[in-house]
C-alpha cells in the first residue's frame, strides 16, 4: 500500500476499527475513510453502494459487525447471523465490483468447534459442531470468511482473512447487557467496590456515563441497588456467570490492530492458500497462544481494580466453551507476534475506564 492509498476502515470507531485506525495513521497512511452507523448503515445495500460509488476505496479493512458475550449471543440470536450476514453481504459484494485492491476481513475464534482440538489449528474449521451459545454468530463469522476464499478462487481477487482471539482494549463495549467477558467482568468489579465503600458520588459519575437499563446517576439509591442487584452486585458480594473454570485466551486490542496492518501490508492469498487442490482454511489465527481460566482472571481484575468483597460464581448461568486457545504458529511463521502481556493489559484497561467515566 501506498501511504496516500484510500481505505476504508468499517467500523473505525469500534475496539478493533478504532485501534487500526490509529495504528494505521501511526504508520503514516493519510487518506483513512471512515463513516459512523449514523452515517453509514452497513446493511442498507443501496447506502453501501452508493457509498463505494463516491469514495471508490482501494483497500478496505471489514471490522464492523453485531458483537456480544453470552448473554447477548443467547439473547438476540437472530439479529447475530441477520445483521452479520447483511454486513458482510454488502462490504465483500461492493469491494469485488468496485476492483477493491485488498480487503481485510476480521473474523472470531468461534468459528471453531465447540470441542475442538487445543491449541485450535486453522484446519479444525468445520470438523465437528459448533457452541451452541454463539451458533448463530460463528456460523455468520463463517459464511463472511468463505465469501472471501471464494471470491479470491473464483475472481482472483486478494481478500484475507484473520481470526482474532478474545479481545480487549481501549474503546471496549462496557455494557453489562451486551459487553464481553472482560470489560464485563472489570465494570461489574468496579461497581461492586463503589457499593462496597459506599462511594454513592463514584457509582452516579459511572450511571451518568454509561447508563444501565435506562438507569443513570439521577436515579434513587434504591433504584440503583435494585437494578445492580440484578446483574449480582451488592454491597457485600459479586456473583459472576458460570464456575471460573473455562479457560480462555485475550489479545489487547492494539496488538491486534498490529497484526491486522501487518497482514495489509505484507500478506496475500498466495501466501496462506497452500498447495492442495482443495483450497480450505486460508484464514490465519492472530493471538497471544497464551491461556488464563476465567476465575484466574477475576482475581486478577479484582487486584487491579481493588476490590474487597466476595466473588461468588453462578453455577447454574452458562460457561460457553471450556477452552478456546488458537494455534498461532502460520502467524508466527509470517512474522508477527504478540507485545502485550494480560497482566499489563488488565491494569491498562482499567486505567483507560477510569479515564472515561
Amino acid at each position: 500500500m501506498e501511504k496516500n492509498s484510500k481505505i476504508y476502515v468499517a467500523g473505525h470507531r469500534g475496539l478493533v476499527g478504532s485501534a487500526i485506525w490509529k495504528n494505521l495513521e501511526s504508520k503514516g497512511y493519510t487518506n483513512l475513510v471512515g463513516r459512523t452507523h449514523s452515517e453509514l448503515d452497513l446493511m442498507d445495500a443501496v447506502a453501501v453502494r452508493r457509498f463505494f460509488d463516491e469514495e471508490q476505496p482501494e483497500y478496505v479493512v471489514l471490522a464492523a459487525a453485531h458483537v456480544g458475550g453470552i448473554m447477548a449471543n443467547l439473547k438476540y440470536r437472530a439479529d447475530f447471523i441477520y445483521q452479520n450476514l447483511a454486513i458482510q453481504q454488502n462490504v465483500i459484494g461492493e469491494s469485488w465490483l468496485h476492483g477493491v485492491k485488498k480487503l481485510l476481513f476480521l473474523g472470531s475464534t468461534c468459528i471453531y468447534p465447540r470441542e475442538a482440538e487445543q491449541p485450535i489449528p486453522e484446519s479444525a474449521l468445520l470438523t465437528s459442531p459448533l457452541e451452541y451459545t454463539n451458533e448463530p454468530y460463528a456460523i455468520a463469522k463463517i459464511a463472511g470468511m468463505k465469501m472471501c476464499e471464494s471470491f479470491n478462487l473464483q475472481y482472483g481477487t486478494n481478500y484475507i482473512a484473520v481470526m482474532p482471539t478474545n479481545l480487549y482494549g481501549p474503546n471496549d463495549n462496557f455494557n453489562l447487557e451486551t459487553s464481553h467477558v472482560m470489560p464485563a467482568m472489570i465494570r461489574k468489579m468496579h461497581l461492586a467496590k463503589m457499593l462496597n465503600e459506599n462511594n454513592w458520588d463514584g457509582l452516579r459519575a459511572d450511571l451518568d456515563r454509561r447508563p444501565v437499563e435506562g438507569v443513570d446517576g439521577k436515579a434513587s439509591q434504591a433504584e440503583i441497588i435494585a437494578l445492580l442487584e440484578n446483574y449480582g452486585i451488592n454491597s457485600e458480594r459479586l456473583q459472576l456467570w458460570g464456575t471460573g473454570v473455562p479457560i480462555r485466551e485475550f489479545l489487547w486490542s492494539e496488538d491486534m490492530a498490529d497484526a491486522s496492518v501487518y497482514c495489509l501490508e505484507n500478506i496475500d492469498f498466495g501466501d496462506v492458500r497452500g498447495n492442495d487442490p482443495e483450497v480450505r482454511n486460508c484464514h490465519i489465527n492472530i493471538g497471544s497462544g497464551k491461556e488464563i481460566t476465567i476465575r484466574q482472571l477475576a482475581e486478577l481484575v479484582k487486584s487491579t481494580v481493588g476490590y474487597n468483597g466476595t466473588i461468588e460464581w453462578d453455577s447454574t448461568k452458562p460457561d460457553g466453551t471450556l477452552r478456546k486457545l488458537t494455534d498461532v504458529s502460520k502467524l508466527h511463521s509470517l512474522g508477527w507476534r504478540h507485545r502485550m502481556e494480560i497482566e499489563d493489559g488488565v491494569p491498562a484497561l482499567y486505567s483507560w475506564y477510569l479515564s472515561s467515566l
